[in-house]
């Protein structure tokens, strides 16, 4: 709403100042009632709602969900996350808050499997494709024809919580890395988490030795505005603690006559609302009490402008022509559309001709093809010819062979047969001379005896 306001608010100004005309100040005798304006702004903007959207990007187990149970002082539901991630995944969570009369629609993004991975490489991608992605929504709505900005639910994200683990004398190269990726495209504040595990001399240090390396690297981190007398001082003073070291903490302790958000441990508590302990309340007070506005601010006419003015230049679109003259949105139109359309048939043209071509390499792939299948199959024919040739002259001296066989076979039995019958007449042959043989000796008894008579 407030975003509508400027820019209706400067295309008066620039017909203003295209009309030459210059304005003349009048006092009033009386009251008017214009003065109420703000009075009714505020009103209608209460009646509608506020949204506010936190990106929480660190390691698993730093303590994201526990500080934002902290900040709004309630419990979001949310699912714990284990180590054994293969990408990192963004979570996002969409709650009704209400504190008084004034309703606030506040969403949380958890980057879930965040430095988890053996290559990080990667790592801060999916961030990237979720920032763009809800600015590409938004530019989406304000294109249509028929747009309704003012009941838009806009999902883009106001401010990035960026938790550093408090181990170690410097930044890791995973944090310098993913914060220069993000500071073109959201609000960054760099978090110390847990920060109640390291003395006050270290964690100063530690906090010197981020805003050197931040600015030696040239990542831009979000700085509170000082322009405004009202909280100028403020912010100055908040700027100066960056980063924020911070412990979160939804257990209520017991301490004195008091009960207060705290962590207990064998040797005391840390408060988390305790200035001396973390900067929890400094962090609670530029977050929601005194830059909020600020944030979405930012976040409309600083990152969003960006990718709305790259995006639009991809498109083709500009302000002025070459001449610095101006130009007719109608006559821009026309001729995005008239270059749209010569690029849509050279893009059809040579998909034709990609086809033709195509078309052509296949006839000639099917027709070498085609050649060797003809080449192969008289091949296979003439090999089936010589076998069958092969194969006829065996047939051929098998028969031979069979012939021969029986014509062997045959005189065999016919040898057989007259052996057979050989044998059989020789055993009558044999009976016959057997017969003779034993009347011969009577005959020699005879004869001898009458020799020796």
């Amino acid at each position: 709403m407030k975003a509508d306001y400027y820019s209706w608010t400067q295309t008066l100004e620039m017909m203003a100042a295209d009309e030459n005309e210059e304005m003349r100040s009048l006092e009033l005798s009386g009251q008017v009632g214009f003065n109420s304006l703000p009075h009714q702004v505020v009103r209608k903007l209460v009646a509608q709602g506020f949204c506010f959207n936190i990106l929480c990007v660190g390691e698993t187990g730093i303590g994201k969900s526990t500080l934002i149970n902290t900040l709004f002082n309630t419990t979001f539901e949310n699912e714990e996350a284990d180590h054994y991630e293969q990408e990192v995944k963004l979570r996002s969570q969409t709650y009704e808050l209400q504190e008084h009369t004034v309703k606030l629609k506040l969403t949380i993004v958890h980057t879930v499997g965040f430095g988890d991975q053996i290559n990080k490489d990667e790592s801060c991608k999916p961030i990237l494709d979720y920032i763009e992605a809800q600015f590409e929504k938004y530019l989406e709505e304000e294109l249509k024809i028929k747009r309704s900005l003012s009941n838009y639910d806009d999902t883009r994200v106001h401010i990035c919580l960026y938790f550093i683990a408090p181990t170690g004398h410097t930044l890791k190269s995973l944090d310098l890395v993913t914060m220069k990726k993000l500071d073109s495209k959201v609000n960054i504040i760099p978090i110390i988490a847990k920060a109640d595990i390291m003395s006050k001399t270290d964690l100063g240090n530690l906090k010197k030795k981020i805003m050197n390396e931040l600015q030696s690297y040239g990542v831009q981190i979000y700085q509170f505005p000082n322009e405004d007398e009202e909280v100028g001082e403020i912010n100055s003073s908040l700027n100066a603690r960056l980063p924020f070291a911070v412990v979160g903490s939804t257990e209520d302790v017991k301490i004195g006559n008091r009960v207060v958000k705290a962590r207990s441990y064998p040797w005391g508590a840390v408060q988390v609302e305790n200035e001396e302990h973390c900067d929890f309340v400094h962090l609670r007070e530029m977050l929601l009490r005194v830059n909020m506005d600020d944030l979405r601010e930012q976040t409309h006419s600083h990152h969003y402008e960006l990718y709305r003015r790259c995006k639009l230049q991809e498109m083709g679109f500009k302000d002025t022509d070459p001449d610095s003259q101006s130009f007719s949105l109608q006559e821009m139109y026309e001729a995005k559309r008239r270059e749209f359309l010569k690029e849509l048939q050279h893009r059809e043209e040579s998909m034709r001709q990609m086809f033709v071509n195509k078309v052509k390499e296949t006839e000639a792939e099917l027709k070498e093809k085609e050649k060797e299948l003809h080449e192969r199959f008289e091949v296979l024919k003439r090999m089936h010819q010589e076998e069958k040739r092969n194969l006829e002259e065996k047939r051929r001296e098998l028969e031979e062979e069979m012939n021969a066989f029986n014509r062997r076979k045959v005189a065999a039995e016919t040898l057989m047969g007259q052996a057979l019958q050989g044998c059989s007449q020789q055993p009558l042959k044999k009976e016959k001379d057997k017969k003779n043989f034993f009347s011969l000796p009577s005959a020699c008894s005879l004869s001898s005896g009458r020799n020796l008579n």
